[in-house]
């Protein structure tokens, strides 16, 4: 039997032919991004179209975002009536005016929050740290995974706990007296 062209869906593990419409979440990029306005469609195409340029991953939709992936998830966009919240995980801190917020996903991830309105505000310094999310995404995560594979779980001290007897019912009322 030939090799079908196609992938295996990542939550329902259902073989899907190339090109062919799956929706095992009622969940898809389109309806995601139906509703935006002519500026955030814009937007949300050109993000899409500079990601892609990066080279080989899988886009997909997942309850109100959209992944953008190679091993593990490099960036996310959510979708919102006023601007894309666009969730970029990278290995350092950024400080710039255009992240909106900054937590740490994990002990080698961070991710920044960025919210884009317009199409122009896709490119530098925004699509520099796409790409470097993207070329970060393999490291960091088979970074992590050598972490864990490594790791030898450390033993914990043993506690002499020492056993007190409860006081009865009768010493407790009579001691508050």
């Amino acid at each position: 039997m030939g090799s079908m062209a196609g992938r295996e869906c990542y939550h329902c593990k259902q073989w899907v032919q190339e090109r062919e419409e799956h929706d095992c979440w009622t969940t898809t990029e389109t309806a995601l991004t139906q509703d935006l306005s002519g500026d955030l469609q814009d937007a949300w195409e050109r993000l899409r179209e500079t990601a892609v340029s990066f080279g080989d991953q899988r886009i997909y939709a997942s309850h109100k975002s959209v992944m953008f992936s190679r091993s593990s998830c490099y960036f996310f966009v959510r979708p919102k009536r006023k601007f894309l919240e666009v969730c970029v995980f990278l290995g350092r801190t950024l400080k710039a005016p255009e992240v909106r917020r900054v937590d740490r996903a994990s002990k080698s991830k961070v991710v920044h929050v960025i919210q884009i309105r317009h199409r122009d505000e896709v490119e530098a310094p925004i699509t520099d740290w796409l790409r470097e999310a993207y070329e970060l995404s393999d490291v960091l995560t088979s970074n992590a995974d050598k972490g864990r594979a490594n790791s030898t779980p450390k033993a914990r001290p043993k506690q002499n706990k020492a056993k007190v007897a409860p006081k009865s019912i009768a010493a407790r009322k009579s001691g508050r007296r």
